[in-house]
Protein backbone atom coordinates (compact mmCIF):
# COMPACT_ATOMS: atom_id res chain seq x y z
CA UNK A 1 0.00 0.00 0.00
CA UNK A 2 1.74 2.96 -1.23
CA UNK A 3 0.89 6.52 -0.16
CA UNK A 4 -2.70 5.99 0.79
CA UNK A 5 -4.93 8.71 1.77
CA UNK A 6 -7.21 7.63 4.79
CA UNK A 7 -10.97 7.36 5.14
CA UNK A 8 -12.59 5.96 8.48
CA UNK A 9 -13.09 2.30 7.22
CA UNK A 10 -9.86 1.91 5.89
CA UNK A 11 -8.22 3.75 9.07
CA UNK A 12 -9.91 1.03 11.04
CA UNK A 13 -8.63 -1.53 7.96
CA UNK A 14 -5.12 -0.88 8.18
CA UNK A 15 -4.15 0.84 11.48
CA UNK A 16 -2.89 0.10 14.88
CA UNK A 17 -0.18 -2.53 14.42
CA UNK A 18 -1.08 -1.92 10.72
CA UNK A 19 -3.95 -3.40 11.74
CA UNK A 20 -4.01 -6.00 14.41
CA UNK A 21 -7.84 -6.29 13.96
CA UNK A 22 -7.70 -7.20 10.23
CA UNK A 23 -5.81 -10.48 11.47
CA UNK A 24 -8.39 -11.42 14.20
CA UNK A 25 -10.99 -13.50 12.58
CA UNK A 26 -8.58 -15.73 11.60
CA UNK A 27 -5.46 -16.91 9.47
CA UNK A 28 -5.57 -17.26 5.30
CA UNK A 29 -3.46 -19.21 3.46
CA UNK A 30 -1.98 -17.71 0.23
CA UNK A 31 0.44 -19.78 -0.65
CA UNK A 32 3.10 -22.73 0.79
CA UNK A 33 5.39 -25.31 -0.25
CA UNK A 34 7.51 -27.77 0.75
CA UNK A 35 10.45 -29.16 -0.94
CA UNK A 36 13.28 -31.63 -0.35
CA UNK A 37 16.57 -29.65 -0.61
CA UNK A 38 18.64 -32.75 -0.58
CA UNK A 39 18.87 -36.10 1.55
CA UNK A 40 19.11 -34.27 5.02
CA UNK A 41 16.58 -31.08 4.62
CA UNK A 42 13.40 -29.85 3.46
CA UNK A 43 12.31 -26.53 2.73
CA UNK A 44 9.01 -25.93 3.92
CA UNK A 45 7.47 -22.32 3.56
CA UNK A 46 4.07 -20.51 3.50
CA UNK A 47 2.86 -17.17 2.85
CA UNK A 48 -0.73 -16.32 4.79
CA UNK A 49 -2.63 -12.78 5.87
CA UNK A 50 -2.29 -12.43 9.68
CA UNK A 51 -2.05 -9.09 11.59
CA UNK A 52 -3.31 -6.95 8.75
CA UNK A 53 0.27 -7.18 6.71
CA UNK A 54 1.67 -10.31 5.02
CA UNK A 55 3.59 -12.82 7.21
CA UNK A 56 5.67 -15.51 5.65
CA UNK A 57 7.94 -18.44 6.58
CA UNK A 58 10.16 -20.31 5.36
CA UNK A 59 11.64 -23.37 8.12
CA UNK A 60 14.75 -25.83 7.03
CA UNK A 61 14.15 -28.71 8.85
CA UNK A 62 15.00 -33.03 8.28
CA UNK A 63 11.20 -33.98 8.53
CA UNK A 64 8.86 -32.47 5.98
CA UNK A 65 5.85 -33.44 8.43
CA UNK A 66 7.03 -32.03 11.79
CA UNK A 67 8.15 -28.71 9.91
CA UNK A 68 4.95 -28.11 8.64
CA UNK A 69 3.05 -29.35 12.18
CA UNK A 70 5.24 -26.32 13.73
CA UNK A 71 4.36 -23.76 11.62
CA UNK A 72 1.12 -24.57 12.02
CA UNK A 73 1.34 -24.24 15.56
CA UNK A 74 3.84 -20.62 15.09
CA UNK A 75 0.71 -19.30 12.81
CA UNK A 76 -2.16 -20.69 16.02
CA UNK A 77 0.25 -18.12 17.96
CA UNK A 78 0.22 -15.30 16.08
CA UNK A 79 -3.77 -15.89 15.56
CA UNK A 80 -3.92 -16.05 19.73
CA UNK A 81 -1.96 -13.28 20.21
CA UNK A 82 -3.10 -11.27 17.66
CA UNK A 83 -6.80 -11.18 18.94
CA UNK A 84 -6.00 -10.81 22.38
CA UNK A 85 -3.79 -7.66 21.54
CA UNK A 86 -6.39 -6.40 19.27
CA UNK A 87 -7.87 -2.75 20.45
CA UNK A 88 -10.83 -2.91 17.71
CA UNK A 89 -12.23 -6.06 19.18
CA UNK A 90 -14.66 -4.64 21.60
CA UNK A 91 -14.27 -8.10 23.98
CA UNK A 92 -10.22 -7.96 23.96
CA UNK A 93 -8.35 -6.95 27.32
CA UNK A 94 -6.97 -3.57 25.41
CA UNK A 95 -10.42 -2.56 24.32
CA UNK A 96 -11.54 -2.66 28.07
CA UNK A 97 -8.44 -0.88 29.43
CA UNK A 98 -9.44 1.75 26.94
CA UNK A 99 -13.09 1.82 27.43
CA UNK A 100 -12.85 1.72 31.53
CA UNK A 101 -9.57 3.10 32.43
CA UNK A 102 -8.91 0.40 34.84
CA UNK A 103 -7.61 -3.57 33.87
CA UNK A 104 -7.49 -6.13 36.52
CA UNK A 105 -6.81 -9.65 36.51
CA UNK A 106 -4.43 -8.99 33.35
CA UNK A 107 -3.22 -11.58 30.98
CA UNK A 108 0.45 -12.39 31.63
CA UNK A 109 1.48 -11.10 27.68
CA UNK A 110 -0.87 -8.16 28.04
CA UNK A 111 1.15 -7.33 30.99
CA UNK A 112 4.11 -8.01 30.15
CA UNK A 113 4.42 -6.05 27.01
CA UNK A 114 2.85 -2.69 28.15
CA UNK A 115 5.70 -3.22 30.89
CA UNK A 116 8.28 -3.63 28.33
CA UNK A 117 6.59 -0.39 26.68
CA UNK A 118 6.46 1.72 29.65
CA UNK A 119 10.88 0.68 29.63
CA UNK A 120 11.25 1.43 25.80
CA UNK A 121 9.33 4.71 26.63
CA UNK A 122 11.99 5.56 29.44
CA UNK A 123 14.73 4.03 27.51
CA UNK A 124 14.09 6.82 24.44
CA UNK A 125 13.03 9.73 26.20
CA UNK A 126 9.74 9.84 25.74
CA UNK A 127 10.33 8.98 22.17
CA UNK A 128 8.08 5.79 22.12
CA UNK A 129 4.75 6.03 23.47
CA UNK A 130 1.75 3.51 23.83
CA UNK A 131 -0.21 5.94 24.97
CA UNK A 132 -0.51 8.05 21.78
CA UNK A 133 -4.22 6.58 21.10
CA UNK A 134 -6.03 9.86 21.44
CA UNK A 135 -3.88 11.87 18.92
CA UNK A 136 -4.57 8.30 16.73
CA UNK A 137 -8.48 8.37 17.41
CA UNK A 138 -8.20 12.75 16.32
CA UNK A 139 -6.42 11.54 13.03
CA UNK A 140 -9.28 9.22 12.21
CA UNK A 141 -11.65 11.52 13.14
CA UNK A 142 -10.68 14.67 11.63
CA UNK A 143 -9.52 12.85 8.21
CA UNK A 144 -12.55 10.70 7.43
CA UNK A 145 -14.48 13.66 6.49
CA UNK A 146 -12.17 15.88 3.39
CA UNK A 147 -13.57 18.65 4.48
CA UNK A 148 -12.61 19.07 8.18
CA UNK A 149 -8.72 20.06 7.70
CA UNK A 150 -5.90 19.75 9.89
CA UNK A 151 -6.55 19.45 13.70
CA UNK A 152 -5.70 23.02 15.41
CA UNK A 153 -3.82 24.05 17.72
CA UNK A 154 -6.44 23.56 20.44
CA UNK A 155 -7.04 19.84 19.46
CA UNK A 156 -3.82 19.07 19.77
CA UNK A 157 -3.29 20.44 23.01
CA UNK A 158 -6.22 18.74 24.53
CA UNK A 159 -5.64 15.23 23.25
CA UNK A 160 -1.72 15.49 24.32
CA UNK A 161 -2.79 16.07 27.88
CA UNK A 162 -4.24 12.63 27.64
CA UNK A 163 -0.65 11.25 26.16
CA UNK A 164 2.39 9.90 28.35
CA UNK A 165 3.38 6.84 29.44
CA UNK A 166 4.24 8.11 33.12
CA UNK A 167 0.25 8.22 33.53
CA UNK A 168 0.16 4.06 33.47
CA UNK A 169 0.11 3.25 36.75
CA UNK A 170 1.55 -0.67 36.90
CA UNK A 171 -0.05 -2.92 40.04
CA UNK A 172 0.67 -6.44 40.16
CA UNK A 173 -1.90 -7.75 38.34
CA UNK A 174 -3.80 -4.06 36.96
CA UNK A 175 -3.15 -1.87 35.05
CA UNK A 176 -5.26 2.25 35.73
CA UNK A 177 -5.19 5.19 33.34
CA UNK A 178 -4.00 8.00 35.60
CA UNK A 179 -5.77 10.83 33.67
CA UNK A 180 -9.28 10.62 31.66
CA UNK A 181 -9.53 9.80 28.13
CA UNK A 182 -6.35 7.67 27.99
CA UNK A 183 -6.02 5.16 25.52
CA UNK A 184 -2.78 3.00 24.29
CA UNK A 185 -2.38 1.45 20.77
CA UNK A 186 0.46 -1.53 20.67
CA UNK A 187 1.15 -0.46 17.14
CA UNK A 188 4.75 -0.04 17.55
CA UNK A 189 6.00 -3.36 19.41
CA UNK A 190 3.14 -5.76 19.10
CA UNK A 191 3.79 -7.11 15.76
CA UNK A 192 7.46 -8.16 16.81
CA UNK A 193 6.12 -9.32 19.91
CA UNK A 194 3.84 -11.62 18.07
CA UNK A 195 6.73 -12.26 15.75
CA UNK A 196 9.02 -13.18 18.33
CA UNK A 197 6.90 -15.84 20.24
CA UNK A 198 6.45 -17.89 16.64
CA UNK A 199 9.74 -17.88 16.36
CA UNK A 200 10.17 -19.34 20.26
CA UNK A 201 7.29 -21.58 19.09
CA UNK A 202 9.67 -22.76 16.09
CA UNK A 203 12.71 -23.58 18.31
CA UNK A 204 10.68 -25.18 21.40
CA UNK A 205 9.59 -28.23 18.40
CA UNK A 206 13.25 -28.29 17.65
CA UNK A 207 13.17 -25.83 14.27
CA UNK A 208 16.40 -24.37 14.29
CA UNK A 209 16.78 -22.68 11.37
CA UNK A 210 13.83 -20.61 9.75
CA UNK A 211 12.84 -17.17 9.02
CA UNK A 212 9.66 -14.95 9.79
CA UNK A 213 8.86 -12.01 7.80
CA UNK A 214 5.75 -9.74 9.24
CA UNK A 215 5.20 -7.14 7.08
CA UNK A 216 8.61 -5.91 7.61
CA UNK A 217 9.52 -7.34 10.78
CA UNK A 218 12.02 -10.15 10.63
CA UNK A 219 13.44 -12.69 12.70
CA UNK A 220 15.89 -14.96 11.61
CA UNK A 221 17.56 -17.95 13.60
CA UNK A 222 20.12 -20.81 11.78
CA UNK A 223 20.88 -21.05 8.25
CA UNK A 224 19.08 -20.90 5.12
CA UNK A 225 19.24 -23.87 2.66
CA UNK A 226 22.72 -23.27 1.56
CA UNK A 227 24.18 -23.44 4.55
CA UNK A 228 24.82 -19.53 4.83
CA UNK A 229 22.94 -16.63 7.25
CA UNK A 230 20.07 -15.07 6.07
CA UNK A 231 19.86 -12.22 3.64
CA UNK A 232 17.75 -9.32 4.39
CA UNK A 233 17.58 -6.23 1.97
CA UNK A 234 16.96 -3.26 2.68
CA UNK A 235 14.00 -1.22 1.01
CA UNK A 236 14.22 1.93 -0.69
CA UNK A 237 11.72 4.27 0.88
CA UNK A 238 11.21 5.91 -2.64
CA UNK A 239 10.03 2.57 -4.45
CA UNK A 240 11.99 2.91 -7.03
CA UNK A 241 13.12 -1.20 -6.76
CA UNK A 242 16.51 -1.05 -5.41
CA UNK A 243 18.05 -1.87 -2.48
CA UNK A 244 20.71 0.38 -0.77
CA UNK A 245 22.03 -2.18 1.59
CA UNK A 246 21.82 -5.37 3.01
CA UNK A 247 22.39 -7.70 5.94
CA UNK A 248 23.12 -11.46 6.76
CA UNK A 249 21.28 -12.47 9.82
CA UNK A 250 21.90 -15.81 11.63
CA UNK A 251 20.42 -15.22 14.96
CA UNK A 252 18.66 -11.74 15.19
CA UNK A 253 15.91 -9.83 13.99
CA UNK A 254 15.57 -6.39 11.93
CA UNK A 255 12.59 -3.82 11.11
CA UNK A 256 11.90 -1.27 9.96
CA UNK A 257 9.89 1.86 9.91
CA UNK A 258 8.74 4.01 6.73
CA UNK A 259 6.31 7.68 6.13
CA UNK A 260 5.50 6.03 2.98
CA UNK A 261 3.23 3.10 4.09
CA UNK A 262 0.08 5.16 5.83
CA UNK A 263 -0.97 8.95 5.10
CA UNK A 264 -4.08 10.19 6.57
CA UNK A 265 -4.70 13.36 4.49
CA UNK A 266 -4.04 14.25 0.83
CA UNK A 267 -0.84 16.85 1.92
CA UNK A 268 1.18 13.91 3.30
CA UNK A 269 1.22 15.51 6.24
CA UNK A 270 0.57 13.22 8.23
CA UNK A 271 1.18 9.11 8.51
CA UNK A 272 0.90 6.64 10.79
CA UNK A 273 4.16 7.40 13.30
CA UNK A 274 3.55 10.02 15.85
CA UNK A 275 5.94 12.29 17.67
CA UNK A 276 4.07 11.84 21.13
CA UNK A 277 5.42 15.04 22.50
CA UNK A 278 4.08 17.13 19.66
CA UNK A 279 1.27 14.82 18.69
CA UNK A 280 2.37 15.66 14.85
CA UNK A 281 4.05 12.85 12.05
CA UNK A 282 7.74 13.41 12.24
CA UNK A 283 9.74 14.71 8.80
CA UNK A 284 13.12 14.08 9.73
CA UNK A 285 13.17 10.11 8.28
CA UNK A 286 12.14 8.53 5.21
CA UNK A 287 12.60 5.07 6.72
CA UNK A 288 14.59 3.70 9.87
CA UNK A 289 16.07 -0.17 9.89
CA UNK A 290 17.01 -1.25 13.48
CA UNK A 291 19.20 -4.67 13.88
CA UNK A 292 18.52 -5.93 17.61
CA UNK A 293 18.33 -9.11 19.51
CA UNK A 294 14.78 -9.60 19.28
CA UNK A 295 11.80 -8.50 16.51
CA UNK A 296 10.12 -6.42 19.55
CA UNK A 297 13.31 -4.85 20.05
CA UNK A 298 13.93 -3.70 16.73
CA UNK A 299 10.22 -3.33 16.04
CA UNK A 300 10.23 -0.52 18.87
CA UNK A 301 13.53 0.87 18.58
CA UNK A 302 12.60 1.50 14.78
CA UNK A 303 9.75 3.60 15.73
CA UNK A 304 11.77 5.56 18.12
CA UNK A 305 14.64 6.36 15.94
CA UNK A 306 12.03 7.32 13.52
CA UNK A 307 10.72 9.89 15.84
CA UNK A 308 13.98 11.49 16.10
CA UNK A 309 16.36 13.25 14.38
CA UNK A 310 18.52 10.94 12.00
CA UNK A 311 21.71 12.45 13.60
CA UNK A 312 20.17 11.88 17.51
CA UNK A 313 18.79 8.82 16.40
CA UNK A 314 22.36 7.31 15.25
CA UNK A 315 24.00 8.52 18.46
CA UNK A 316 21.27 6.70 20.70
CA UNK A 317 21.18 3.31 18.84
CA UNK A 318 25.43 3.69 19.25
CA UNK A 319 24.58 3.56 22.94
CA UNK A 320 22.48 0.02 22.99
CA UNK A 321 24.66 -3.40 23.14
CA UNK A 322 24.04 -5.77 19.83
CA UNK A 323 21.71 -2.52 18.12
CA UNK A 324 22.51 -1.17 14.72
CA UNK A 325 20.40 1.28 12.77
CA UNK A 326 20.08 2.46 8.89
CA UNK A 327 18.68 5.78 8.30
CA UNK A 328 17.28 7.50 5.17
CA UNK A 329 16.59 11.05 5.70
CA UNK A 330 13.53 12.94 3.89
CA UNK A 331 15.98 14.65 1.63
CA UNK A 332 17.45 11.49 0.74
CA UNK A 333 20.75 11.18 2.77
CA UNK A 334 21.79 7.95 4.08
CA UNK A 335 22.92 7.40 7.79
CA UNK A 336 24.71 4.10 9.61
CA UNK A 337 25.09 3.54 12.91
CA UNK A 338 29.04 2.03 14.08
CA UNK A 339 27.67 -1.19 14.54
CA UNK A 340 25.32 -1.46 11.04
CA UNK A 341 27.20 -3.79 8.46
CA UNK A 342 26.72 -6.66 5.99
CA UNK A 343 28.04 -9.20 8.09
CA UNK A 344 26.18 -11.74 9.84
CA UNK A 345 24.71 -11.15 13.11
Amino acid sequence: MNSTIMNRRRFLKYSGLLGLGFGAGGLMPAGSEAVRFDRERHKVSSNRVAMGTFVSMTLIHPSRDEAQEAMELAFVEIDRLSRLLSRFDGATPISALNREGVLTDIPPEVLGLIRKSIVYHRLTGGAFDVTVKPVVDLFAARFSDAKAGFPSQSEMRRVLESVGSDKILLEERAIRFLKSDMGITLDGIAKGYIVDRASEILRSRRIDNHLINAGGDIRAVGRREDGEPWVVAVEDPKKENRYPDQIRISDGAIATSGNYEVYFDREKMYHHIIDPQTGRSPHHCASVSVTAPTAMDADALSTSVFVMKPEQGIRFIDTLPGCACFVFSEKGQSFKSDGWSPQAI
